[in-house]
């Protein structure tokens, strides 16, 4: 399990579990069907904190390429590395994302609403409008980057001695991007990670999915631009308050 594998296998979890849970929502003849935006946000949450107990002692879990971009940006992260990280998150993307179509790949041929079985794949605005749409995002990624920076690991206060917590470490990025969904996540559907959006897009654009729509390609810059903004504002505010 090398770093570049461990951002594979972790993207990869992070959307077969977060793009699954909108599957089973969406999608017609499933067991969850349209039960709803709680079990969207917790199975996003959820999935966020699996891929980071996998990934997490081997690459830090990254996950998304604006965590890899702002970590560097604080320096905290070697900038020789991103090209490295944010190129096995894109290929965990799409693989997680080709799984999920191929699991529920009866539920996609059973429902006829396209925008439905987009939404699987990747995220879309509730109302269209560039700048807000792009605001959100930004807004978005910024919470999920600046408190991530805040994070402090649990300590005996006598002798400041570490506590090693394990899996159960990965629990509070869980509840800050189950938060940060169900708060800021109506608005454009809250993807906050460029490969999460961006990879699963294309291969809904290439996957052979019956009446389908078109991958929305004019809006797909935002959730890639967008993230990589608001965590890059994230560090340098973190920074000027070091």
């Amino acid at each position: 399990m090398t770093p570049f594998i461990a951002e594979i296998i972790g993207t990869a979890i992070l959307i077969l579990l977060g793009g699954g849970v909108v599957a089973n929502v969406a999608l017609n003849k499933t067991i969850g069907n349209s039960s709803g935006w709680i079990v969207i946000t917790t199975g996003w949450a959820l999935a966020v904190y699996v891929a980071v107990v996998v990934a997490g002692p081997h690459s830090g879990a990254h996950i998304n390429p604006a965590v890899t971009v702002a970590l560097a940006v604080a320096g905290k992260f070697p900038w020789a590395n991103v090209p490295l990280f944010v190129f096995a998150q894109f290929i965990g993307a799409m693989l997680g994302s080709l799984t999920v179509w191929l699991m529920y790949r009866s539920h996609f041929e059973a429902t006829e609403d396209a925008g439905a079985k987009k939404a699987v794949f990747c995220t879309s605005p509730a109302i269209r409008n560039t700048f807000t749409n792009f605001f959100s995002e930004a807004v978005g990624t910024f919470v999920l980057l600046f408190t991530i920076f805040y994070f402090t690991d649990a300590t005996i206060s006598e002798t400041e001695t570490v506590v090693g917590l394990g899996s159960l470490g990965a629990v509070p990025v869980a509840f800050l991007v189950w938060s940060i969904g169900l708060s800021l996540g109506g608005t454009t559907g809250y993807a906050i990670n460029p490969a999460r959006d961006l990879g699963p897009r294309i291969m809904h654009a290439i996957l052979p999915i019956k009446n389908k729509a078109k991958s929305d390609w004019s809006y797909a810059w935002i959730p890639v631009v967008a993230p990589l903004i608001g965590g890059t504002l994230a560090a340098l505010l973190m920074i000027a308050l070091s």
